[in-house]
């Protein structure tokens, strides 16, 4: 039985609960790696935590690239061909890999990580009807994410389980430890200087966890521009609500964020890692949370 998560074979998505019944794809052969094609280099890296050296992960999106505007190339349908599971986040954030796998011809599971998560209080999207993706900027809920993949490696390679169920003790230990660390410094600053703009929906999950106020968005979805009203509009909610922050990340242009804040006077952190990983220190899921608590606290100071 599979409890917790969402598999998808093909173009049918089985949701399996505690009454549905699944069977999971032939295991690797003995001694040879589970291959993983993980959407992001967010979700390859949860993987590899788990998975150690029995896994071999591949992300679709490179480091420092944007999953919302990511344009698969031809050549991407070959990571799909020895892979035992595929790894995405959903809610919309990279659906693009279902039509990705069946222009592959690739049959592999497919693990949805953030959908119908146990315990995730989620938060409305920009579009009507529409959830926001970004939950794995909550710790807590990255350990949602981490317990899924154990159960999903351990059913692509029943022989690697106790050592995956090992490792995913320690990361969640290890995680716990961040998610403490993240509300201590956070809850340290005043809630009056908490009051934050981002530059793409991607912080209210790590918002509502760890005590700071979006007061508004620079862009409504990644890739449009705003137009001049809305940015008027913007620069009077930030005067009005008091905002302290313009919170944006390395892979957009920076040019739009300093403009506001020039014309606001707030401070702006420009080098956040949100949808993707990038360089040390922010080359891992928990360096990439260390950093972006660092620079945010830094500023609202």
């Amino acid at each position: 039985m599979r409890r917790g998560f969402i598999l998808i074979w093909g173009a049918v998505t089985v949701l399996c609960g505690a009454v549905v019944g699944c069977t999971p794809s032939a295991s690797p052969t003995s001694g040879s790696a589970v291959h993983v094609v993980a959407t992001t280099t967010v979700f390859a890296d949860l993987v590899a935590q788990v998975g150690g050296d029995r896994v071999s992960v591949r992300s679709l999106v490179p480091a420092g690239g944007e999953p919302h505007t990511f344009d698969p190339r031809p050549s991407d349908v070959t990571a799909f061909a020895d892979a035992d599971l595929v790894v995405m986040n959903g809610l919309g954030l990279d659906d693009w890999v279902v039509d990705l796998m069946s222009d592959a011809g690739s049959d592999a599971p497919v693990l949805v990580l953030a959908e119908d998560l146990p315990g995730a209080d989620y938060i409305a999207g920009n579009e009507a009807g529409s959830v926001n993706p970004h939950l794995w900027l909550n710790v807590a809920y990255a350990i949602g994410y981490v317990n899924r993949i154990e159960t999903a490696l351990a059913d692509a390679d029943p022989t690697g389980a106790d050592g995956y169920a090992e490792r995913a003790v320690r990361y969640r230990a290890e995680l716990t430890d961040l998610d403490d660390r993240v509300r201590s410094e956070m809850a340290a600053i005043p809630a009056t200087q908490r009051r934050v703009v981002s530059f793409h929906d991607a912080f209210p999950y790590y918002a509502a966890a760890y005590g700071l106020e979006v007061v508004g968005t620079v862009v409504e979805s990644a890739g449009q521009d705003p137009s001049a009203g809305q940015v008027i509009a913007l620069i009077d909610d930030i005067r009005r609500a008091g905002v302290s922050v313009i919170l944006s990340e390395r892979q957009f242009p920076a040019d739009l964020v300093e403009q506001i804040a020039a014309e606001t006077g707030v401070q702006v952190v420009t080098d956040l890692y949100s949808d993707s990983l990038g360089d040390p220190p922010g080359d891992s899921y928990t360096g990439m949370i260390r950093w972006d608590t660092e620079r945010i606290t830094e500023a609202l100071q």
